[in-house]
């Protein structure tokens, strides 16, 4: 299959003008300019998408996929209050209900572009929508405690979870990790557990210092969170909340316990950090998905891209919970990633357009360590592809592709997003997932948790 459009963008190479990429067995076997292409391979079929851009499927390097239908229940609070209410709308959904959620997050992903997602679940509803709609991944099964006396029986069941997921996935579409859950809600001997066990190369994802109130939290021991309801008694009849003050950053917290010890972590957020922290977390050449919608909507603080950039670590973006930025939208992400970016930086630091496409796909890729298989089209990588219109009035006439999608398009102009070389969506999806099911279940729960 020869997928034909105007603009054909590699990322790890300058656009082509009039370009064509060739399809074969689940790959990427050819690309150059259409003319050629269409000669060296006469028979191939051939799909012209006309005035759009063809890209490499979009890496989300954050999202919780069983959130998805809580978009839009809590707005306009910071994020404290914010995590608070959505721990309460928790309690109302049924195993049934995450699976229906995170169908449908699985869904919007593929219909926004998205072909590669880096999940944190403690159900595993994200690993069933993937495995149902055909989207690639690595899911993060959750775990985490404040009891020291819960630590190895909260461990035990997580790492049973993944051997029985990794039974049910397919190796070839998803990965298996783990997750420590919140600082605040996790007793340290979890990170140094999971440490352990993840010395094999399994992945790891650390929610770390995403928020003010996480930062006071380690280290002035003051927050907001209801951890502080909780008291234990610790004798004389004395009691005390089961956190004291560590006097330090959450990243320098995390390092005590050997969580970067690990050979595949990816820390999430990273918005609260100075210059030891980003040093430290190049040292241990660990990952980093900066999200930066969510930041701004719940006033969690702009991220440091420059400065990690600058320090060489590997850096991806990401949509993080539909109930925070209430859209999946990987071209949202960037443009306004972009924004705050150039609006908090300096001239020396300017972000293009072409460098957030490439956060989007090939950094997310690298940072999950998936760059040799997805994040670009160059030959021999599987055929994650999407097709973008760029013939709308708002795009009319394109001079540069890369600034075209950041700046101007929007999750309607995703004509096609194929996965290892199957089309799951080109104006509709083309997969075998009842929709209209799960429209119907979405708003029966969307009822349950208003009320």
């Amino acid at each position: 299959m020869l997928l034909v459009a105007r603009y054909v963008l590699p990322v790890s190479e300058p656009h082509i003008e009039n370009g064509a990429v060739l399809v074969q067995d689940g790959r990427i076997a050819d690309i150059g300019y259409a003319t050629k292409l269409k000669t060296r391979y006469p028979n191939e079929e051939v799909r012209d998408y006309g005035l759009a851009a063809i890209i490499p499927g979009f890496v989300d390097a954050h999202t919780h996929l069983e959130y998805s239908v809580m978009r839009g229940l809590i707005n306009d609070v910071p994020y404290a209050a914010w995590k608070l209410h959505l721990t309460e709308k928790e309690k109302l959904l049924s195993p049934e209900d995450w699976d229906d959620s995170a169908l449908l997050g699985a869904l919007e992903m593929i219909r926004s572009g998205v072909t590669t997602i880096a999940d944190i679940t403690r159900t595993g509803a994200s690993l069933k929508a993937t495995k149902a709609t055909g989207l690639r991944g690595t899911i993060y099964r959750e775990v985490g405690t404040m009891e020291r006396s819960e630590v190895d029986g909260a461990l035990n069941e997580a790492y049973s979870d993944i051997a029985r997921w990794r039974e049910d996935a397919n190796p070839e579409y998803t990965r298996i990790g783990i997750a420590p859950t919140s600082l605040y809600n996790c007793h340290p001997y979890i990170f140094r557990g999971i440490a352990e066990y993840a010395a094999d190369g399994t992945p790891v994802a650390c929610h770390l210092a995403g928020s003010r109130e996480e930062y006071e939290f380690i280290r002035y021991g003051s927050s907001p969170f209801s951890v502080h309801s909780r008291v234990q008694e610790r004798g004389f009849g004395i009691d005390m909340p089961p956190w004291l003050a560590t006097g330090t950053s959450p990243v320098r917290y995390i390092l005590n316990w050997g969580l970067f010890e690990a050979p595949n972590v990816l820390a999430i957020h990273c918005v609260q950090v100075d210059e030891f922290d980003i040093g430290k977390i190049a040292e241990y050449d660990v990952a980093v998905a900066i999200c930066s919608r969510c930041n701004a909507q719940l006033a969690m603080g702009v991220p440091p891209l420059s400065k990690m950039i600058k320090a060489g670590i590997r850096v991806g973006l990401g949509t993080d919970s539909p109930a925070a930025s209430d859209a999946t939208s990987p071209i949202m992400e960037m443009r306004l990633g972009l924004l705050l970016q150039r609006a908090l930086g300096n001239r020396s630091d300017f972000f293009t357009a072409a460098q957030m496409l490439e956060l989007a796909t090939l950094g997310a890729a690298r940072a999950l360590r998936i760059e040799d298989k997805v994040g670009s089209l160059d030959v021999g990588k599987l055929a994650d592809i999407v097709a973008i219109d760029l013939s709308n009035s708002n795009q009319a006439p394109t001079h540069d592709p890369n600034a075209a999608i950041v700046h101007t398009a929007s999750t309607d102009n995703v004509l096609m997003t194929m996965i290892g070389g199957r089309i799951l969506y080109e104006g509709r999806h083309l997969h075998d997932v009842d929709i209209q099911r799960i429209f119907a279940r979405v708003e029966e729960m969307r009822l349950k948790l208003r009320e």
